[in-house]
């Protein structure tokens, strides 16, 4: 099964629950600040947390 992830730059705030959730998929950019999306396959659970653990749901996942 292949997911969608789609990662907004601009509404996220750096709180890198994404990153503790899924670290093989998220990190944090040393110049922004902001989560970025490193791949686009990995555990779907983890991605899914990531998704869910975003306080301003910055993450989006579509099976």
């Amino acid at each position: 099964m292949t997911m969608k992830i789609t990662m907004d730059p601009a509404r996220c705030q750096g709180y890198a629950n994404c990153v503790a959730a899924a670290p093989d998929a998220f990190d944090i950019d040393d110049v922004t600040g902001k989560a970025v999306l490193l791949r686009t396959e990995g555990d779907p659970g983890e991605i899914r947390e990531a998704a869910r653990s975003c306080p301003v749901a910055a993450i989006s996942v579509e099976d």
